[in-house]
């Protein structure tokens, strides 16, 4: 008889680290056409898209973490607003036998990396809705994001002072 937890994922063996993802959701979606229905026309200039990408995790419970994966962007020509988005996008995770010097890590790489797919086709299903071609965001490398917050947030104090 195999060992199973209540949802049925899998439970760690010998103590091995487990990350299973309890429940994803959206949490805020907007989107904007603001000069529609001019926007809609073809553009002789290929648009500058703008895409932000934020990361933020809330501990729910000793094993539990509210992971968030936010994106916001617009595509301008020259100073018009062809579009604009906003999408908060949301996983509660569970974490078993992780080492507290690697939970951190864990939460802030490995969660959003997991969430993103399903963020990434929200914003281009809501692009699409908006009446152009549907805008999928580039992969994300969430490793590269981590250290270069790590790093300005270790540079901060010592501007500090």
């Amino acid at each position: 008889m195999s060992d199973t937890s209540v949802n049925g994922g899998p439970q760690p063996q010998d103590g091995a680290p487990l990350l299973n993802g309890l429940a994803q959701y959206t949490r805020d979606l907007s989107f904007e056409n603001p000069n529609a229905p001019r926007s809609l026309t073809p553009q002789e200039k290929a648009p500058q898209i703008s895409i932000q990408v934020n990361v933020g995790a809330q501990q729910l419970s000793e094993t539990d973490f509210e992971v968030e994966l936010k994106l916001e962007g617009n595509a301008k020509v020259d100073n018009d607003t062809l579009f604009a988005f906003d999408l908060t996008y949301c996983g509660i995770f569970r974490t078993q036998n992780i080492p507290a010097e690697d939970l951190h890590p864990v939460i802030m790489i490995e969660c959003p990396r997991l969430l993103f797919p399903f963020a990434r086709q929200i914003v281009a299903d809501a692009v699409r809705g908006g009446g152009f071609p549907p805008l999928y965001v580039d992969p994300i490398d969430f490793a590269a994001l981590y250290r270069e917050r790590a790093e300005q947030f270790a540079e901060a104090p010592a501007q500090a002072q």
